[in-house]
């Protein structure tokens, strides 16, 4: 099946590309596995916001049981990926304005905290920025806005590395998963302005040159119109 057809084929059934999934589940499948299988593929836009997540076909695709779905869907829930409806089933979640206001109140914390143990962090924390840049660099000039989306959030997960807490990783890393499902249903336009690449590589040549109060300002910017960004785009598709 070419790559046409197989785009074609996962719209009209999101489950169908997950049977070849069961391989990462092993003999000892798990709903751990089960659940990461499902958080790559709400990650990577396969399963968009909305999708009701069917017990049946979820089941045949990956072929477990739904005793074991029901707790992968537990563990989706407790990292805020999909959300339980009375009589109407399990759902990947939407954000909602107070979500993505909530969220970029999150990451401007964690964020600024890295930002600010910049002088203090190790070449290896500081390498991992530098790699982010590039990699958004090299999909900005093959077209590739998508891969640009997943860069730029690596970035934004090495920044708040910088302060060497496995907590702000944590949950840092937490809160941009529930964040890239809506990141990719922005329209292609956003990036043509100033793309990520571009603002990311500014961030770190001040951090490179020592001047933290201008990249604080520069990080407070970025995350600001993103943040805009995401709830004009959410306002649009309300009306």
């Amino acid at each position: 099946m070419d790559r046409t057809n197989a785009q074609a084929a996962s719209a009209a059934d999101p489950f169908a590309p997950l049977a070849a999934d069961r391989d990462r589940l092993g003999r000892g499948s798990t709903a751990q596995r089960v659940a990461d299988v499902l958080r790559d593929r709400i990650a990577e836009g396969t399963l968009p916001p909305g999708t009701r997540l069917s017990e049946e076909a979820l089941g045949a695709a990956l072929g477990v049981s739904r005793n074991t779905l029901r707790e992968a869907f537990r563990l989706l829930a407790h990292g805020r990926l999909v959300v339980h409806e009375v009589n109407r089933g399990v759902r990947v979640r939407v954000l909602s304005r107070a979500d993505v206001l909530d969220i970029f109140t999150v990451r401007r914390a964690l964020e600024l905290a890295g930002l600010r143990a910049a002088p203090e962090a190790r070449p290896s924390q500081l390498s991992a920025l530098a790699q982010a840049v590039a990699g958004g660099e090299a999909a900005a000039r093959a077209g590739d806005w998508r891969a640009v989306g997943t860069a730029d959030l690596r970035f934004h997960r090495a920044l708040g590395g910088l302060a060497g807490s496995p907590r702000i990783d944590e949950y840092l890393s937490r809160v941009l998963a529930e964040l890239r499902p809506a990141l990719l249903a922005l329209p292609r336009a956003r990036w043509l302005n100033e793309p990520p690449p571009v603002r990311n590589r500014r961030l770190t040549d001040l951090l490179e040159r020592g001047a933290l109060h201008v990249a604080e300002a520069e990080l407070e910017s970025s995350l600001a119109d993103s943040r805009q960004m995401l709830l004009d785009t959410m306002g649009k598709t309300a009306t």
